[in-house]
């Protein structure tokens, strides 16, 4: 197997930006989305999606602490992008102190976790899962942020996932993440699985997006 050695080709970053592009909408279009960024949600509603983001998160950060020891994969291992104090604290202020003995997962939340610990024994994996949460988290995240702020007044607790203080700028931040996969020793083949498993992880997103709709009954208002 060979390096790619076009010159003329894009950096790996922007190709797989493009070819995840669809899928990436498909997600930003989806019922629950709508009705979040609609108005439509209460408070509740959204907990709920933090709830699933508190496994998937847990899912991704334990595959960040065995990327460690792994030459590719600790490229990728920024302790300043850890979610998971974030949430914990944003579901003791959503849910009260009991939250641990009341949240579950979904069914779609534990394929999507159980499907990051598999893939995550490649660091390319990975990778694909971090990226695909992670970036998105930081910047089309911040819309749900502004939303939070100004419909339910959370601009620190129940709203902390949010905040990434910590990477200081966030577009130097994003090329610094980019720069990572433009670099990354993969093989074509091997880029091409990162891109595929993006896909992947984009899907799972996408149906707990929908079971999250048929759980709060959103499907008859948006088809209506």
């Amino acid at each position: 197997m060979s390096m790619t050695a076009d010159l003329d080709a894009p950096p790996f970053s922007k190709r797989l930006r493009a070819s995840t592009w669809t899928v990436h909408q498909k997600a930003n279009h989806s019922r629950y989305m709508g009705a979040l960024f609609g108005g439509e949600l209460p408070l509740a509603g959204y907990t709920r999606l933090a709830v699933q983001y508190y496994f998937i998160y847990r899912a991704i950060e334990r595959a960040s602490d065995a990327m460690t020891a792994d030459a590719v994969g600790r490229e990728f291992v920024f302790d300043e992008l850890r979610r998971l104090p974030a949430l914990e604290s944003d579901l003791a202020h959503l849910l009260g102190p009991g939250w641990r003995t009341e949240i579950r997962p979904l069914p779609a939340t534990e394929a999507y976790t159980a499907r990051i610990a598999e893939a995550s024994g490649w660091a390319g994996g990975y990778v694909a899962h971090h990226y695909t949460r992670y970036l998105g988290d930081i910047a089309g995240g911040q819309a749900i942020r502004r939303l939070l702020e100004k419909k339910f007044g959370l601009t620190a607790d129940g709203a902390r996932f949010y905040h990434f203080d910590a990477i200081g700028s966030a577009p130097a931040f994003r090329d610094r993440y980019r720069a990572k996969l433009d670099v990354a020793p993969w093989t074509d083949a091997e880029r091409d699985r990162v891109i595929g498993e993006c896909t992947v992880a984009f899907e799972h997103n996408i149906a707990i997006f929908d079971e999250l709709a048929t759980e709060l009954e959103l499907g008859a208002a948006a088809e209506g």
